[in-house]
């Protein structure tokens, strides 16, 4: 539950980015760790790696699939054309 909150906050952050356009998307992501809870939410940025593959090799902007609390944590998966 100490969690939620931030991992909130990290998760609007994330739909922001990457629902964006590529240029914006890159540029936000690019620099995760600056982020609303950014590190506390991924202390170890191998976590995203997936997410930045998919997102940097697509030109259009991802798709939320899903958005939920498991264990009181905030989570996303997006998809890219």
């Amino acid at each position: 539950p100490r969690a939620t909150a931030a991992s909130k906050e990290f998760d609007d952050w994330l739909l922001r980015a990457a629902t964006a356009d590529a240029a914006t998307r890159e540029g936000m992501l690019r620099h995760w760790s600056e982020a609303p809870a950014g590190h506390f939410s991924h202390p170890r940025e191998e976590h995203l790696l997936p997410l930045m593959v998919a997102a940097g090799a697509s030109s259009v902007p991802g798709v939320r699939q899903f958005g939920e609390l498991v264990l009181e944590t905030a989570i996303s998966g997006f998809a890219f054309a």
